[in-house]
């Protein structure tokens, strides 16, 4: 009996060690952002000037979060991870998400490819867009 109860211990362990090993947090920093935002006929506009920023970002599959380290905090809990793409110029991450307000939106994390592998931080709204320039830490 204590053979039985040490193996299903072990087991349990093992399973828990395993479940964590595909958890990750990634930490990013900003290097500048834009805003795209639709005008009163719905249309979208121009981009805003890019603003230089030196801002924290964490993806933290731990909690599903992401936390944008900005003036005002901004939290993201991800819902959905949805499915990775890829074209012959860029390799998509998404995450339908809900922000501090409970309003929906999706964040994505883009490498640019025939960029030298730029990363950007898009969050979309249906009326507006932020994009992050990101780097890796």
């Amino acid at each position: 009996m204590t053979k039985i109860k040490c193996f299903y211990i072990c087991l349990l362990f093992l399973g828990l060690g395993v479940q964590q090993s595909y958890s990750q947090t990634y930490r990013f920093k900003t290097s500048g952002f834009s805003v795209l935002e639709k005008n009163e006929k719905g249309k979208w506009g121009k981009w805003s000037d890019l603003s230089l920023v030196n801002i924290l970002v964490t993806l933290d599959t731990n909690k599903n979060r992401i936390l944008v380290y900005s003036q005002n905090i901004q939290l993201f809990e991800i819902l959905t991870y949805q499915p990775e793409s890829e074209s012959e110029s860029d390799l998509v991450y998404s995450f339908a998400c809900k922000d501090n307000d409970g309003i929906d939106c999706t964040v994505s994390i883009i490498t640019r490819k025939k960029q030298e592998n730029r990363k950007q931080l898009y969050i979309t709204y249906n009326d507006h867009v932020i994009v992050y320039n990101i780097f890796t830490m």
